[in-house]
């Protein structure tokens, strides 16, 4: 059996390093853009979510359609020859899923011969920001790349094969593994589980719930059945790593009631400031959280084996933080043929991710133990639960009022 006091230094370790990095919305600082090639026209489409496009404003609200455009203008284009491609009409917005704005730009360019792409957007703004960028011409050739500060430019001669349409099996459970290992509030829930789960089948019932629900959303979220409001997401995932550090600290002082009617206080006020007008998240949605978390805590802080509970509650959770998994996938163009393969490889590389973490940390637990390298328990635990706290309470206000 795993030692408890050991598994919780590791985990001490671990937060203590991670809360180091900046926070970060799961979905990274990233955008799309979609560019159609026809000879020498130069068709662009500019996708980025409203958390984005906020970055623009000093308040942190929504840009106008005209202040993006008047952004995104100087900073994307296209040359050819050695010479600019000049603009073709003015940039348009167009429809976009909930969650995100959608831009058009036209370029015509001198020579259909050596076309360049440019897109400098968002990276001064914030240096590890990323552009997925899709390539498609007249003739249907398909192609991907990606941008970043070093590099925000794409020769089309070298422009490589698309990662959904070219891709195969390994790549998509590839983009599940570093869906994992470079979503940092991911890790931290994924940690928060292990640190929950005093046995070994506690364990195997609160990631077989996650597994589960994680699962059934990712399918619904990419075969567009379900369309999740991309804040909403980010925001609730953040509440989930609350809720686990406050579970754990509820039952290590015995005092469930007491962290219910705080978070539960906490979730209503915010549904109240809501009825005012002030913060991002439905008054509904902040409502019957508020109403969940309290019951659930205080439901888990009086069962004796509460490893059957946490299948059902990390099932709840697994159904949020699989929405978080499809956001890298929604805003790009699946194909019918590659939705099957796509889904099964890429929930293959989470559950892989999920699976080289959990034992990853068993092992390194094993070597502490034999060293005799940990701390007395209760401290170990009180400071992680109490690190998964900060954390998820830090990232679950800033996201539902747009600090971050």
């Amino acid at each position: 059996m795993i030692t408890r006091i050991a598994l919780r230094t590791l985990l001490l370790i671990a937060i203590a390093v991670w809360h180091i990095a900046p926070a970060q919305a799961h979905t990274r600082s990233e955008s799309h853009t979609t560019w159609l090639v026809d000879g020498s026209s130069v068709h662009l489409t500019f996708s980025v979510t409203d958390v984005e496009a906020r970055r623009l404003t000093p308040d942190g609200h929504t840009p106008a359609t005209p202040r993006l455009i008047a952004y995104l203008a100087p900073r994307v284009g296209a040359s050819a020859a050695g010479r600019v491609c000049a603009a073709a009409g003015r940039p348009r917005a167009v429809a976009a899923v909930t969650g995100y704005r959608r831009v058009e730009f036209f370029f015509n360019c001198p020579s259909s011969d050596g076309i360049t792409l440019r897109d400098n957007a968002f990276f001064e703004l914030v240096p590890t920001h990323v552009n997925l960028a899709q390539i498609q011409t007249a003739k249907g050739d398909f192609a991907e790349d990606v941008l970043t500060a070093d590099t925000q430019t794409i020769d089309l001669s070298k422009a490589q094969g698309g990662r959904i349409e070219g891709a195969g099996f390994l790549t998509f459970v590839s983009m599940g593994l570093m869906h994992i290992f470079t979503g940092i509030d991911h890790m931290s829930f994924l940690l928060g589980l292990v640190l929950i789960s005093r046995r070994f089948k506690d364990l195997v019932f609160v990631i077989t719930g996650f597994t589960i629900g994680h699962s059934l959303t990712l399918a619904l979220a990419v075969t567009g059945i379900i369309r999740p409001h991309a804040e909403f997401i980010d925001a609730l995932v953040a509440l989930t790593i609350a809720l686990i550090g406050i579970e754990n600290l509820a039952v290590q002082i015995h005092r469930p009631g007491l962290f219910a009617v705080w978070t539960g206080a906490g979730l209503l006020a915010m549904a109240g400031l809501k009825l005012l007008g002030i913060g991002l998240l439905p008054f509904t949605l902040l409502l019957g959280a508020g109403l969940f978390a309290s019951n659930y805590l205080l439901v888990a802080g009086h069962v004796r084996d509460a490893g059957r509970l946490r299948l059902i509650v990390t099932l709840i959770f697994g159904l949020i933080h699989g929405f978080g998994f499809a956001a890298d996938l929604l805003n790009d163009a699946i194909p019918p043929a590659k939705l099957a393969e796509l889904l099964v490889g890429f929930n293959l590389g989470v559950e892989i991710g999920q699976l080289t973490v959990v034992t990853t940390l068993v092992a390194a637990v094993a070597l502490l133990r034999r060293l005799r390298l940990t701390l007395p328990r209760p401290i170990v635990v009180d400071v992680c639960a109490a690190g998964l706290v900060l954390e998820g309470t830090y990232w679950f206000v800033s996201r539902s009022f747009s600090f971050i």
